[in-house]
């Protein structure tokens, strides 16, 4: 509305959203370069501001709280990984056996802990309904079905939970960081793993 109470044009709300998603965008770009030179536990809402050049209120109306901004810094990757596995080039995606697929899976995901693991850390530790996520949701019906199509039997889902408990931020990267265990060879354990659960 405007000031007389009379409907935006049509041009200026258009301009308004066009404004909004710049913003956004600016602020994530910043917020990642923030990441990367100093660390997400360095990245706070005051220094985001200060970086940007921005009001502190508009990243809170943006991105709602710290970890709203962490979830939408996550965003944009983790809808690719899904774009990955829901549709893509097998065995990733559709069309390989269901065993190579949870296999490529595993190994996708832990690739993604390392390029955006201290992220994911972040939010896994400060979001209480990180479980109930829709990224984790779908990572979780997507290994479910997989090993139902592979015969697996007994309790699907807490098996499914279980399994990508595995694969978990804060674990990979204390076996990657302070256990100084190589990434090909967590990527190798996962697909030991698959194959034992789904031999039968």
């Amino acid at each position: 509305m405007t000031s007389l109470g009379f409907p935006a044009p049509a041009s200026t709300a258009a301009c308004e959203r066009a404004d909004a998603a710049r913003n956004r965008e600016h602020l994530l770009v910043t917020a990642r370069a923030i990441v990367d030179e100093v660390g997400v536990d360095a990245l706070t809402m005051d220094g985001l501001a200060r970086a940007a050049g921005l009001g502190k209120g508009t990243i809170f109306r943006r991105f709602g709280s710290r970890a709203g901004l962490l979830h939408d810094l996550l965003n944009d990757s983790e809808l690719q990984f899904q774009h990955g596995f829901l549709s893509g080039p097998a065995p990733l995606g559709p069309g390989a056996d269901p065993v190579d697929r949870l296999v490529a899976f595993g190994r996708e995901r832990l690739r993604l802990v390392t390029v955006q693991g201290d992220i994911l850390r972040s939010v896994e530790s400060e979001s209480a309904l990180r479980y109930a996520a829709p990224a984790h949701a779908a990572s979780a019906m997507h290994v479910q079905m997989l090993l139902g199509q592979a015969g697996v039997d007994g309790d699907l889902q807490v098996l499914t939970l279980t399994m990508l408990s595995s694969l978990d931020a804060a674990l990979v990267l204390f076996e990657t960081r302070d256990l100084q265990i190589d990434l090909d060879r967590l990527a190798d354990a996962w697909e030991d793993l698959v194959r034992r659960v789904t031999r039968g």
